[in-house]
């Protein structure tokens, strides 16, 4: 007897649970000091960012120029921006996150702070002062919070490179003033102090010039106790100087003319660095004192630079402790692949630099670990190709990463839940197509460097990863389709491994590789990656092979090629020790497609194939005899990525046209369109459970769409079993004839038609000489009905107004309202409505809301206005054509009486 089986329940929605999109295009960085937010800019457009989550809080209003630019006050209270139109913007950073449609605006704008464009700019330790340095070499000094110029300090020889202030924290063993300082270095390689508590207006001159660079200082950075002084620039040096003789009130000398003056501060130490400084600070480390015994030999500081590396280092021999990243292994002409260092942050509360690359990477590192712990990817550019990976197998869960292609030769890795992302080197160009294997354990790459590359995950938890542990070289042109055996058979130490792999490229060839010798899971890999044996190479379409696929069972190959066929071929593998071969034999040939075929993928339970052609169409052919059993149309452009849902009972699309469809394969219809790209959508995977779909495009956003049907249906359920409820109120309330609450509940539930019936009946009822509608209390409800429903009711009656059937109830409806309400009410109602509705858009004390109401109230009268002339003339019209009939009945009255009124039968 057969067991019954239950038809899988079909997916019929998903929304958009959250996205990967452009984090950081190029510009200024600045980080909160608690190292939880971030500011970055895309483009002219300003983001603050969540670290932990890499969710985006909110977007500042920006004036559409170019930021050049930005600081954070060590408060974290502002956020300060200069712009490329020389202004100044000052905004209030947020404490919860702001709607996305809804940019924050700037407190104050002040329109012209410089005469030349603002390189660099640096808040004070008290969040009190803010300095800001243009290309002309004027450094100014602004009160935050008032918005005014306190100190303009010029004379620097070209653009102002760096600033710092130095406020000591400690500065009673030093003898030193209770002032602040201002530090600032330009392309003169000259560094100058400014001294701030002299409280004089415009044109102050440095109380010292210190000269020792040889070409810009980049970096500068004060210690705790505001004694020493590191600079360091592009002449690949670091400076340490002593300041304590320019601000010690006993270290004097007297000059020529008998006045004294302050002794200039001492180059201590000159320390090579061996490449261009970028980035620098001093560390704030445990074991530092602030007291006066401490010494230069106790300062450890960070510096950035080409190599793409942070080095920290100390200055009693100049040597590096240590250092965090990977240094860049081969430097190329694409801006793209540069991982030098342009800026670099030091957050003392959470032991962390922070490193901005010339890539477009933001890295932070933890100096307590000395391990990279967190990266986030500012720009994917175009997204090619999607896969999900499941490093923490076979113990952990599934889906936890997300591996991306892009327009680059770094293969992405993204952590699903905290998009804390790592960068896979090893391709020399774009990396153009991705597989996964061992249920995601293990990554296949193929690029245009006619290449492909097996990875597996790193062993060490506290630096996770992936790392190349094979190469497969052997094409001529590039390598666009991957494709891992599906299978894991256990390799000679019991542990589960990939057997073999596809490959096809635009040389129209599909080679076969072995991966049986491949060590996926060694603890060391360090060493290079093994090289992969070719079993077979078949030239197997006339033009590019575009897509690779193999079956569940690892007994059929599918390849997809623009020669607008597909090709099922029959897979022969033989892993004894006596003889390792494997070959493919073609089984049948899948015609039909007008243009190149995109993409393939067999059915995970079912014998079926789905192909997606650049014919906008996605066929369903049957692996038996070949033959195409369904057509999906509704793109508008060609379908790139498909696959299966439900057991093969939903396929999901997706096509240029920007659009993700999912389909019903036995009703061949769409049930659900996923839009939220721009641009062509290159890359589609689908989790395991099921549940969620990630689309990548070429828009260079990444969209998670999570299954909602259950959502859905419970809400829908919901609303029925409240709609049933309030229409048994309804009744109730008309049984008792309690007008007012039914025609609220009527209003609240936006049903026109129970309204329509309620007042028709209310008006065949005999009217009395006091009721306007039919009913006294009908009346005295629309004379007290609140704003946003009275505007509601004359938009029904409007819609009733427009039909010859419902006119009538319309205009005793319009007719009472305007009886006993003043005009001056009916405006205010609008304009209550008006002020709900940008309230409810985040927008208070909206000052456009009495135009808006003003507005919404013409044109309900524009609209009532035409209509009901039109009934007046056609009730005019009836009236005359009554007299005519009674004119006529009259006459024929006449002629059939006699004199005396009786009826005249002759």
């Amino acid at each position: 007897m057969a067991v019954p089986t239950t038809r899988p329940k079909l997916r019929t929605a998903f929304k958009n649970a959250r996205k990967i999109s452009p984090l950081y295009t190029s510009g200024p960085v600045a980080v909160t000091p608690d190292g939880q937010k971030i500011v970055t800019c895309v483009g002219e457009e300003i983001l603050l960012t969540d670290v932990d989550s890499g969710t985006e809080i909110c977007r500042f209003l920006s004036d559409t120029q170019a930021i050049s630019s930005l600081c954070i006050t060590p408060s974290s209270t502002h956020l300060l921006v200069f712009t490329s139109s020389l202004s100044l913007r000052i905004f209030e950073l947020p404490k919860s996150p702001v709607p996305s449609h809804n940019a924050i605006s700037p407190i104050r704008v002040i329109a012209r702070a410089h005469d030349a464009p603002i390189h660099v700019c640096e808040s004070d330790p008290t969040s009190t002062y803010l300095a800001s340095g243009s290309a002309d070499g004027v450094v100014k000094v602004w009160d935050i919070l008032r918005g005014f110029v306190t100190h303009v300090f010029k004379g620097h020889g070209g653009v102002v490179s760096a600033l710092k202030f130095n406020y000591p924290q400690d500065s009673s063993s030093l003898g030193q003033q209770e002032s602040m300082q201002l530090i600032t270095a330009s392309v003169d390689t000259r560094i100058r102090i400014f001294e701030l508590g002299q409280n004089k207006s415009g044109g102050l001159k440095p109380v010292a010039i210190m000269e020792g660079h040889a070409s810009v200082p980049r970096g500068l950075d004060v210690s705790s106790d505001g004694r020493w002084l590191v600079s360091g620039g592009r002449d690949s040096v670091v400076l340490i100087w002593d300041l304590s003789p320019l601000f010690n009130t006993k270290t004097t000398e007297r000059s020529k003319k008998g006045k004294s003056k302050a002794v200039a501060p001492k180059l201590v130490k000159t320390l090579p660095i061996l490449e261009r400084v970028e980035a620098l600070g001093l560390l704030r480390l445990d074991e530092e004192s602030t007291s006066s015994a401490t010494g230069v030999n106790n300062l450890k500081f960070f510096t950035g630079g080409e190599s793409g590396l942070i080095k920290i280092w100390e200055a009693k021999e100049g040597t590096t402790l240590f250092s965090l990243g990977n240094e860049q292994t081969r430097i190329s002409d694409d801006s793209e692949e540069q991982r030098q260092i342009v800026h670099g942050i030091y957050l003392p509360q959470s032991s962390t630099v922070v490193s901005v690359h010339a890539d477009q990477n933001i890295l932070f590192h933890s100096l307590s670990t000395r391990h990279l712990s967190r990266q986030l990817i500012g720009f994917n550019d175009e997204i090619v190709d999607i896969t999900f990976l499941s490093p923490a197998l076979p113990q952990g869960p599934r889906d936890t990463h997300l591996a991306l292609a892009t327009n680059s030769s770094l293969i992405r890795v993204y952590s699903s839940k905290t998009l804390d992302a790592r960068l896979l080197e090893g391709h020399t160009d774009i990396v153009l197509a991705l597989d996964q294997g061992l249920d995601g354990r293990v990554l296949a790459s193929g690029s245009k460097d006619r290449s492909a590359r097996i990875w597996a995950p790193n062993h060490d938890e506290s630096d996770w990863g992936y790392h190349c542990v094979a190469i497969c070289e052997g094409h001529s042109e590039s390598v666009g389709a991957v494709a891992m055996s599906r299978k894991a058979p256990e390799d000679g130490n019991g542990v589960p491994s990939p057997a073999f792999m596809f490959t096809g490229s635009q040389d129209r060839t599909i080679k076969m590789w072995d991966l049986s010798e491949v060590e996926f899971f060694s603890k060391a890999h360090d060493g290079d990656p093994s090289r992969c044996k070719g079993l077979m190479t078949l030239k197997a379409h006339d033009k590019d092979i575009n897509s690779l696929d193999v079956a569940p069972n690892d007994r059929l190959l599918v390849s997809g090629s623009q020669d607008r066929t597909a090709k099922i071929w029959s897979i022969t593998y033989n892993s004894s020790q006596k003889s390792l071969s494997g070959s493919i034999t073609l089984l049948g040939v899948c015609k039909g497609h007008k243009r190149g075929v995109w993409t393939v993928r067999f059915g995970k339970e079912e014998r079926v194939l789905a192909t997606g052609s650049g014919d906008k169409t996605v066929k369903l052919w049957n692996i038996d005899d070949f033959s195409c059993v369904k057509t999906f149309e509704g793109h508008t452009n060609s379908v790139l990525r498909v696959d299966f849902l439900n057991a093969g009972m939903q396929m999901v699309s997706s096509a240029s046209d920007g659009l993700v469809k999912l389909w019903n394969v036995r009703e061949e219809e769409c049930v659900a369109t996923l839009d939220n790209h721009e641009d062509k959508v290159w890359a589609l995977a689908i989790s395991a459970d099921e549940k969620t779909i990630i689309s990548g495009a070429a828009d260079s956003v990444v969209t998670f769409w999570e299954d909602c049907t259950e959502e859905q249906e419970q809400e829908k359920e919901t609303l029925r079993e409240e709609m049933v409820l309030k229409e048994q109120d309804y009744h109730n309330y008309l049984s008792l004839n309690d007008y007012r609450k039914a025609i609220q509940l009527a209003l609240a539930m936006q049903q026109p038609g129970r309204l329509l019936s309620l007042f028709r009946d209310v008006g065949s009822r005999e009217l009395s000489s006091l009721s306007l509608s039919g009913d006294a209390a009908v009346d005295e409800v629309l004379r007290t009905l609140s704003g946003s429903d009275l505007t509601r009711l004359l938009r029904y009656a409007r819609d009733w107004n427009a039909n010859a059937r419902t006119s009538e109830v319309a205009q005793r409806v319009l007719f009472a309202i305007f009886k006993l309400r003043t005009a001056e009410n009916v405006t205010e109602c609008f304009t209550d409505e008006a002020a709900e509705l940008a309230l409810v858009g985040g927008e208070v004390n909206d000052p456009s809301a009495n135009l808006r109401g003003g507005n919404a109230l013409k044109e309900l009268i524009d609209s009532l206005v035409p209509y009901t002339e039109r009934h007046l003339a056609r009730m005019d019209k009836l009236l005359q054509e009554s007299y005519t009939v009674d004119y006529i009945l009259g006459e024929m009255d006449d002629g059939l009486l006699d004199e005396d009124g009786d009826l005249d039968m002759s």
